[in-house]
């Protein structure tokens, strides 16, 4: 599949992929990554590797979206600890005051 990373184009296959990744350990993953095989590795590692290009030059997107076509599973940013999940219904007030911590207002009574 023709992919275009940092504008240039990459004729990359699952297979392909699979082999330059073999026996590259895998970077600590703070941010987005790549399951390639059984192993979590960051994005941009995964984009160095089989771009042969520097980290710089290229996104994480753009391998996020690569990998993604090729058909590997891509995982987002952690969520932060202790930070709420999404939930619906709530005002911007309220979700603000879940996220610091504090009990939200019920109502205000005058």
């Amino acid at each position: 599949m023709r992919v275009v990373i940092a504008r240039f184009p990459f004729d990359l296959t699952k297979s392909g992929v699979l082999e330059s990744m073999k026996g590259v350990k895998p970077e600590p993953v703070d941010g987005e990554s790549v399951i390639i095989g059984r192993r979590h590795y960051p994005v941009k590692q995964v984009g160095q590797v089989i771009t042969r290009q520097d980290r710089r030059d290229f996104s994480a997107a753009e391998v996020v979206r690569a990998m993604t076509l090729l058909g590997f599973t891509c995982r987002g940013l952690p969520q932060a600890p202790g930070a709420p999940a999404s939930t619906p219904g709530l005002t911007p007030f309220q979700r603000a005051s879940a996220m610091l911590g504090e009990p939200a207002p019920e109502s205000v009574s005058a």
